[in-house]
């Protein structure tokens, strides 16, 4: 009788961790936020007990499960609509590499040493540590890798970081300042383009030629 008691909760959370992923979102297991790496530990936890103490009813342990699932589902939701709570949540890139310089400093303050760097250029099939204009560290851990452009010398324009300058209607004045310009650098390049408001803008970044990508929000 315990075996098919265990076999059919079994099957109960099997179904019930399907759901609650889902309703989670969509993510790869390598870009979990911190915050979503550990509700999927302890609900993974939660689920081992429940399958293994018969004794309790199921009922009373899918609610903690569930809770930790309606915790992140309003903590991603809340950080859609801020982005210090993006930061605080999931934390912020880091330049490792930068116009083909690397940032030991940097390197130290994230506690990755060159055998992390070497090891993940390599799975980028990058051989030469001169073909990286810049390499950044995700919060994921993750690296990206910016090759350098072949075209930069005959252009003469620096390597720049394609950061967003504007997000949901917010000027983003620290990526700004990576690039070299300003709010009122910004504001005048939208008056060309016939943009007023900042508030109406989506999504807003700098093109390899210095001219401006603008996604206005509803279009």
């Amino acid at each position: 009788m315990e075996l098919v008691t265990i076999i059919l909760r079994t099957l109960v959370i099997y179904v019930v961790i399907l759901i609650i992923f889902r309703l989670m979102g969509k993510r790869e297991i390598g870009q979990l936020s911190i915050v979503d790496f550990v509700i999927s530990l302890m609900i993974a936890e939660l689920a081992v007990m429940t399958i293994e103490n018969v004794r309790v009813p199921v009922v009373h342990q899918l609610i903690p499960m569930f809770l930790l699932m309606l915790i992140q589902i309003t903590l991603a939701y809340v950080s859609l609509k801020s982005r210090k709570l993006r930061k605080m949540i999931d934390g912020k890139p880091s330049v490792i590499i930068r116009q083909g310089k690397i940032d030991e400093r940097e390197m130290r303050r994230q506690r990755y040493n060159f055998d992390d760097l070497m090891l993940q250029l390599r799975q980028k099939d990058i051989q030469y540590m001169s073909d990286v204009e810049f390499a950044i560290l995700e919060p994921s851990g993750q690296l990206s890798v910016i090759r350098k452009d072949p075209d930069e010398s005959v252009t003469g324009r620096p390597a720049f970081i394609p950061l967003p300058l504007v997000l949901d209607g917010e000027v983003q004045e620290d990526h700004l300042y990576e690039i070299g310009k300003d709010v009122h650098w910004l504001r005048s390049e939208l008056r060309k383009k016939g943009v007023v408001e900042v508030r109406s803008i989506s999504f807003c970044s700098l093109n390899r030629d210095e001219s401006l990508f603008i996604d206005l929000k509803n279009e």
